[in-house]
């Protein structure tokens, strides 16, 4: 397999346990365990992550912006779902 032909694999790094994984770029790699190590090689160089996940592009599916409405008009129906429906006591410092 010429490199030409190598997958593309979406990289997400955590960068701490308990945070959310990141999006931080995109390595080739004809593997998933060869992007591994790609993008450790390439991400986490300073150690700036304590896992990895490693998503072939081709898997990614994503919402057009343009059907913004479409998809998301049913949630404003829903204010009650939002903070600022309730009231929050003066006496309370931190929420």
């Amino acid at each position: 397999m010429s490199k030409g032909n190598w997958d593309l694999f979406e990289i997400f790094i955590r960068s701490k346990n308990g945070l959310s994984h990141k999006h931080v770029g995109s390595v080739h790699a004809t593997d998933a365990e060869m992007a591994i190590e790609n993008a450790r090689d390439l991400y986490t160089r300073r150690m700036e992550g304590v896992s990895l996940w490693v998503v072939p592009s081709k898997s990614i599916v994503a919402s057009d912006p343009g059907d913004m409405e479409h998809l998301f008009e049913p949630a404003r129906d829903k204010v009650y779902r939002h903070p600022t429906f309730y009231k929050v006591p003066d006496n309370i410092e931190n929420m």
